[in-house]
């Protein structure tokens, strides 16, 4: 059988990982770093096979690893990534700094002066750097040896050592006594991928509620689409999204919490909404059409926003709101209608040829139709533009057509 050799950007499918990345944060290995700091990917054979003349080649492989890993985390960390150190799940599974520092802040006020906050399956350090800059002094668990190094490089490599410290161990092993508030994010994944099942995670959801009734507060993140059934009734409940893209949800615990209830996070924005689970009516297409956004729909509260909007949905299970005259929400998109037909391929691109459409967004819910086959279908080339909704009215297959408002 052939082994197949990890990819350069895996730091911690070597046994010898930890000794690696320590070597990244001696001189040479800074230096390595330093001039690989802008690469390409069409660069980096060239720059290898240049670098190991003078270095050693797992040091010039972690380089080039650690060079690829902080661009795509800039992203998420902005400027702070090309000071911090990565893994590839630890880029994957890290918060965007701005929904870290929101709910940082909302547990850093746990306790009077400086909160000491425990930071349970820690990751690489993203939401203790966050802590630690909202004021906390912060223990960071994990029980990975390497993750450890990392996060206790990144407190450093950003001034907050003294603020952070890292502790390698199973969260389960940690007196929580005398700190303020916890924070944990389990793990969501296992040899199948996915968990979805909160009492599959790991730690289970059980045992992190058992947690949260020992502190003054504490926050849980669990997977967005996690069933409400599953949540605690102790647990205030938010769905948090970032520029129209569900990034988190998390139950909180204990001071300035309200058990039961649903709440919708837009950022950014800092836009916040509660609300009742209950339906909104169903009614015939109107002039405007709102599309929620996705922590409303997430958290149950498309009928809320209805309300406000004096909307209805235009199909019972669709979450597209209708309503005859426009109202700003930072909850919804809007759109204004200008055509609502029947689904017929033929009859769209017709219409998009005659009003000389060229740049035609497609969005779709409760369709077959994948945005990429109808638009390879409609064939758009002109030099007007439009947004077409692939969706159900009452029940029948339907498009409308309109612009953004």
């Amino acid at each position: 059988m052939t082994r197949v050799a990890p990819p350069p950007d895996t730091p911690d499918a070597s046994p010898n990982a930890v000794e690696t990345f320590a070597a990244l944060l001696t001189d040479p290995g800074q230096r390595l770093l330093d001039q690989l700091r802008s690469i390409t990917p069409a660069e980096e054979l060239s720059a290898a096979t240049r670098l190991r003349r003078d270095h050693p080649p797992e040091l010039v492989a972690a380089a080039l690893g650690q060079a690829r890993l902080r661009q795509r985390a800039a992203a998420k960390f902005g400027a702070d990534a090309a000071l911090m150190y990565f893994t590839p799940d630890g880029v994957e599974q890290a918060t965007r700094t701005e929904v870290a520092d929101r709910r940082a802040a909302r547990l850093a006020g746990a306790g009077s002066g400086s909160a000491r906050v425990a930071d349970l399956c820690c990751g690489v350090g993203g939401d203790a750097i966050a802590l630690a800059r909202a004021g906390a002094r912060v223990l960071a668990v994990d029980r990975s040896p390497l993750t450890c190094a990392v996060a206790r490089a990144n407190a450093a490599a950003l001034g907050l050592a003294d603020r952070i410290e890292v502790r390698e161990a199973a969260v389960e092993d940690i007196d929580v006594r005398g700190f303020d508030a916890a924070f944990v994010d389990p793990a969501r994944r296992g040899g199948r991928g996915r968990v979805f099942d909160p009492e599959g995670y790991s730690p289970p959801l059980s045992w992190a509620t058992a947690l949260a009734a020992r502190l003054p507060r504490a926050a849980l993140k669990i997977a967005p689409g996690v069933p409400h059934e599953a949540i605690p009734p102790t647990a205030e409940a938010e769905w948090v999204s970032h520029r129209g893209e569900v990034k988190e949800a998390v139950l909180w615990f204990g001071a300035d919490t309200a058990p039961g209830t649903r709440r919708a996070t837009v950022l950014p924005g800092g836009h916040s909404l509660t609300g009742s689970p209950d339906p909104a009516p169903t009614g015939a297409p109107g002039r405007y059409l709102y599309e929620p956004d996705g922590a409303v729909i997430r958290a149950g509260l498309v009928g809320t926003v209805a309300e406000t909007l004096e909307a209805r949905l235009l199909d019972p299970s669709i979450a597209y709101l209708t309503c005859d005259r426009p109202t700003p929400t930072p909850y919804a998109t809007g759109y204004e209608i200008t055509d609502v037909l029947p689904f017929h391929l033929k009859r769209l691109r017709a219409l998009v040829r005659e009003r000389d459409i060229g740049t035609l967004t497609v969005k779709k819910r409760g369709s077959p139709l994948t945005p990429e086959e109808l638009l390879r279908r409609v064939k758009p080339r002109g030099r007007a533009t439009a947004t077409v909704f692939l969706t159900r009215v009452a029940d029948a297959p339907s498009m409308l057509i309109g612009h953004p408002l």
